[in-house]
């Protein structure tokens, strides 16, 4: 997708007041949209279906050092 301004943009509910910030947009394919919610020009990082599967149960299995 070349105009990510018209993807629907949201941010979790767990942002703490702007800090360390992200934002997602679902992608038609199935695939997630994923940028700095405090840079509104930051650039656009595409993932497919398979690979935010991927990260997220990655994350949910703690295989990464988010400290």
């Amino acid at each position: 997708m070349k105009d990510h301004t018209k993807l629907e943009w949201y941010k979790s509910t767990f942002s703490a007041n702007g800090q360390s910030c992200f934002m997602c947009a679902r992608l038609g394919d199935g695939g997630m949209a994923v940028k700095d919610s405090k840079l509104i020009d930051s650039p656009v990082l595409l993932f497919t279906r398979d690979e935010w599967v991927a990260f997220t149960s990655g994350v949910k299995l703690g295989e990464f050092d988010v400290t």
